[in-house]
């Protein structure tokens, strides 16, 4: 692997919270950017390895890969908030309207990749092109489950509540005695190697006194009270003008293979290609895929 040798930390601030992440490549200006868009419980770090490459591959380019908010280094949502799946999207509008960026390449891995769908859809003027990483179409649910899914959400929510912690039900807070011990935890509930593990999990921790713990918010494991149902995912799939490359994992998650039959023939400009390996394949195979990217973006 080559060595990313411009590689620095950023931060966007909105109104409410602070977005950081990580860039390299050439000065930005406001329509050569290659925005980067992690997964759920991931961080900016899971783009290192495509980083190495893409400074070789995309000289012209400005990447950066962004921490979502209650990942990595990026600020919780504030107290009264939660993480609905249309408040990324609009994380996603303040980054562009504070940088004042035009039309932006997105690489994005799995949510990260549902929200880019989303926002390609309802902003195609933003996206010149999208290219989605082990990672097509969205979550959804039947209608009929609308009732049940607003209870479950409801529910999930109230448990990590001030009102439910003063009835007894209060988690104390689990440390890892060292960054090893962390990182084991993460390769034993993924298909990640312990390499690839400790990039993600080295920016995900913060150490106090007890230990280390994971800086990311706990609401983030909060079950959503609403979902979208097929028909309202296969809309956003339709809107999406710009071009589409999927890059995925030949042992990467079912939904993948599922939602490439259900979604894929509604993009009006879509191609694939399966690269050895599981859900992080771009952590696995980082050359390929920034070779890939870079033929897509040309």
């Amino acid at each position: 692997m080559s060595s990313v040798n411009t590689l620095e930390e950023v931060k966007y601030s909105f109104d409410t919270m602070s977005l950081q992440g990580i860039a390299c490549g050439g000065s930005e200006t406001k329509d050569n950017i290659v925005l980067c868009l992690h997964g759920w419980l991931d961080n900016a770090a899971s783009f290192l390895p495509l980083m190495s490459y893409f400074e070789g591959e995309l000289v012209n380019k400005r990447i950066i890969a962004i921490d979502w908010p209650g990942h990595g280094n990026s600020s919780h949502r504030s107290l009264d908030a939660h993480y609905h799946f249309i408040d990324w999207v609009y994380d996603l509008l303040q980054l562009f309207e504070v940088n004042e960026w035009q039309q932006v390449d997105i690489v994005a891995h799995s949510m990260g990749g549902m929200v880019a769908s989303a926002f390609a859809a309802a902003f195609p003027e933003k996206v010149k092109s999208l290219t989605l990483i082990d990672s097509i179409g969205f979550i959804s649910n039947k209608a009929e489950q609308t009732t049940q899914q607003l209870r479950d959400g409801m529910l999930s929510r109230f448990k990590g509540s001030s009102l439910y912690n003063k009835q007894g039900g209060a988690k104390k807070t689990r440390y890892h005695a060292s960054i090893d011990s962390a990182i084991k935890a993460r390769v034993n509930v993924s298909d990640l190697p312990f390499e690839q593990a400790k990039l993600i999990v080295e920016r995900g921790l913060i150490k106090e006194v007890g230990g280390y713990r994971w800086r990311s918010d706990a609401r983030l494991r909060n079950t959503s009270p609403y979902r979208l149902t097929l028909k309202q995912a296969e809309q956003f799939i339709r809107d999406i003008s710009c071009p589409v490359q999927l890059v995925y994992g030949s042992n990467g998650i079912e939904m993948v293979s599922s939602g490439m039959k259900s979604f894929g023939d509604l993009f009006q400009n879509f191609s694939t290609v399966e690269l050895k390996g599981g859900h992080h394949v771009h952590m696995e195979q980082p050359q390929k895929t920034a070779e890939l990217i870079k033929n897509f973006l040309v």
